[in-house]
């Protein structure tokens, strides 16, 4: 949750917490009640979520909310496939059976006057994976996870979060879900110790000081709980506003690039965390910037100017954009990018540290561009495996100058 806003400053914990009741955030509207347990959220069959197995049965036509050439073979007949998502509920595709969605939304839009930021998105992620959200700045990401934790009222879309609906039922999937803004939003002249308490007051929560006890431990903070927040670093930072998130026992946490201008080092042990929430069962859905991230996820979405364009594992991602990436090395190389740029099959020319990557999808255009260089001895021309990051540099080319 995003946490209230401060009244004047100077303002300290004990003196809040002489009151008898807490103030409820402001900024997030969540309520103070603990949440009552609920059971899992129940599948749709309107998602046509499809897992990796389902692949060997009935062979589908390709998804066209993508446009990817897909150039898997199935060999099968059988239930054609969403043109929705692509993919098919349950754990082997046949009888529908597999785990609850955590969030199941169809046709989720939002309009701020004549701009469409969010349009007709469908997302279905399992309970307990770890989901990452992924496109350029002002593409739609922030605006959809506030839609989705019941900060911000869709103008059309449905279907449910946490087995609420979340066009109805909004307050009770605030009560369940843990939402971490781009900018930290806690007290910085409070302590680690004295703004977890605070939240904890806020939600109401028993046991309180043992609880709060508990998540310094389990987040790595117990050394640091009488630090000031505001003389944290970044990454610090970061896990105190992790760990404002867990005191409620959420089953959603919504992260919105909670590592941003955080150093690879904690970057590294903010994921690990993440990842040992998903062990537990909990369900995540973090937006991110960096490649290394989301090659972390079970699953990425990638939107743009408020289409989804992609979604899917790292390796499906790849695999059905289609793109032949080659690669030059060499002291010249640099002087190819202007020369290969708008020649016959190369779609987009990006460098990756000292090598050129040359993309697209027609091996003999691309061959036919790059040969008339494969004498020069300060060159090194070979071909590549396709990165995520070429994938994601073509989508957002693909879409540049788009409007929803």
């Amino acid at each position: 949750m995003s946490a209230p806003r401060k009244v004047g400053t100077g303002f300290r914990i004990r003196r809040a917490n002489s009151q008898a009741g807490a103030p409820q955030s402001t900024e997030t509207g969540f309520r103070i009640r603990r949440a009552n347990s609920q059971a899992g959220a129940p599948q749709s069959t309107e998602t046509g979520f499809r897992s990796r197995r389902a692949n060997s049965q009935a062979g589908t036509s390709q998804s066209t909310e993508t446009g990817f050439r897909s150039r898997r073979a199935n060999s099968q007949a059988g239930a054609p496939q969403s043109t929705e998502t692509g993919f098919r509920s349950g754990s082997d595709g046949a009888d529908g059976d597999g785990p609850p969605f955590a969030v199941d939304v169809r046709g989720l839009t939002k309009r701020f006057g004549h701009k469409v930021a969010v349009n007709n998105i469908d997302i279905a992620i399992p309970t307990g994976e770890v989901w990452g959200f992924l496109g350029p700045n002002g593409s739609g990401k922030t605006t959809t996870i506030r839609m989705l934790c019941g900060l911000l009222e869709a103008d059309e879309g449905e279907g449910t979060c946490l087995g609420y609906d979340f066009r109805q039922q909004s307050e009770q999937i605030k009560r369940e879900t843990g939402y971490m803004t781009q900018k930290f939003s806690f007290w910085e002249d409070l302590s680690i110790r004295e703004n977890l308490d605070f939240v904890a007051r806020l939600y109401r929560l028993p046991d309180r000081r043992k609880l709060v006890e508990a998540t310094l431990e389990d987040l790595g903070l117990f050394h640091r709980r009488h630090q000031m927040a505001g003389e944290l670093s970044g990454g610090w930072k970061q896990r105190l506003a992790l760990a404002a998130c867990m005191l409620h026992a959420p089953k959603l946490l919504l992260l919105d690039e909670p590592t941003a201008g955080v150093d690879p080092k904690a970057r590294r042990d903010f994921w690990d965390q993440i990842h040992q929430l998903s062990g537990r069962g909990i369900t995540v859905l973090v937006s991110t910037h960096y490649m290394d991230e989301a090659e972390r996820c079970d699953r990425i979405v990638y939107i743009n100017v408020g289409h989804l364009i992609a979604k899917g594992t790292v390796a499906e991602i790849i695999e059905n954009s289609g793109l032949i990436t080659f690669t030059v090395a060499g002291d010249g190389a640099r002087k190819l990018a202007e020369k290969l740029r708008g020649a016959p099959g190369v779609e987009f020319v990006a460098f990756f540290g000292a090598k050129l990557h040359v993309s697209g999808y027609d091996r003999s255009l691309l061959e036919a561009a790059l040969a008339s260089f494969a004498g020069d001895s300060d060159l090194i021309i070979g071909e590549a495996a396709t990165s995520l990051e070429d994938v994601f540099i073509q989508l957002q080319q693909n879409r540049r100058g788009d409007t929803p």
